[in-house]
């Protein structure tokens, strides 16, 4: 699964804390797609597959 289709399956929120679990700066206003690229593949899959 490609990291576009797994930043629309997850939603904002468990994104935002994945990013915040390790320390990842999001800046002013980030996108779904940006955050999902800044976090780990492994943490954004499991999220996904939840």
């Amino acid at each position: 699964m490609d990291v576009d289709e797994m930043a629309k399956k997850a939603t904002m929120k468990d994104l935002k804390e994945i990013a915040k679990k390790h320390d990842i700066k999001l800046g002013r206003c980030p996108t779904k797609l940006k955050i999902a690229k800044l976090i780990p593949k492994e943490e954004l899959e499991a999220l996904v597959n939840k």
